[in-house]
């Protein structure tokens, strides 16, 4: 299968400090792949590097055949890539409705926004029930399914999601795996980016180990949990 996104040996930090050393990793298309790590090993910053928001210093990035290591973040999304960052992170003064218009900012046609509004409800049926509810006043399971909606918005080839399950109880993280194994099932490719290693190796097809800002394992979920460091690391 073809790879959508290919990153080839990128080193990417702030300020003069590298936080990515050399990172590589593919995201076939039409899979969900998974970024594994501790805090502070680097995962986010692979997510800004993607996005064009802490640009690689050296190595490329590659989507759909195209290079955008140096594109503009507007560019990036426009050209498929949305992401659902960390902690959710909905506007809270805006309704449920205005946040997923929020996440269709580049589309002009009304018709087009309320018809993907009209799926993300499909999806998500509390979030149609409280359309014009603001979303700070929703709970932390109700955000995130805001949260994702409005990444759904822009009709994505690739949905970067960053720490899906932080700050949730575990039936609201197993409510939120199932919905983003129902996302890949329409046709869209995920990178997951994780702490939670279990959950995130049962819906994934391939996964990789980031530590330090360096890829230390990478391999299929059952190879992956062969690995002895990864076993000590995560499994205990």
């Amino acid at each position: 299968m073809a790879a959508l996104l290919e990153i080839d040996g990128i080193y990417s930090g702030y300020d003069r400090a590298d936080v990515l050393h050399g990172v590589s990793l593919a995201v076939e298309a039409g899979t969900i792949t998974c970024l594994l790590g501790a805090n502070g090993s680097g995962k986010t910053t692979v997510v800004r590097a993607i996005l064009g928001l802490t640009p690689a210093r050296t190595g490329r990035i590659v989507f759909g055949g195209i290079d955008i290591t140096r594109l503009a973040t507007h560019r990036i999304v426009a050209g498929g890539i949305a992401c659902i960052p960390e902690g959710r992170k909905v506007f809270p003064k805006f309704t449920v409705e205005e946040n997923l218009r929020v996440g269709a900012y580049s589309d002009t046609s009304e018709a087009t926004i309320r018809g993907r509004i009209a799926e993300i409800f499909r999806i998500f049926p509390r979030l149609g029930e409280r359309r014009g509810q603001l979303a700070g006043t929703m709970s932390g399971g109700e955000q995130a399914m805001v949260s994702i909606g409005r990444g759904l918005m822009c009709a994505p080839k690739l949905l970067l999601i960053d720490e899906p399950s932080l700050g949730l109880s575990p039936r609201l993280v197993q409510d939120n795996f199932k919905i983003i194994r129902q996302i890949n099932e329409r046709g869209i490719s995920v990178l997951l980016v994780e702490q939670n290693v279990r959950q995130t190796l049962a819906i994934s097809a391939r996964g990789y180990v980031l530590s330090k800002g360096r890829v230390v394992a990478a391999g299929t979920p059952a190879e992956l949990a062969d690995r002895r460091e990864v076993r000590e690391a995560y499994f205990g």
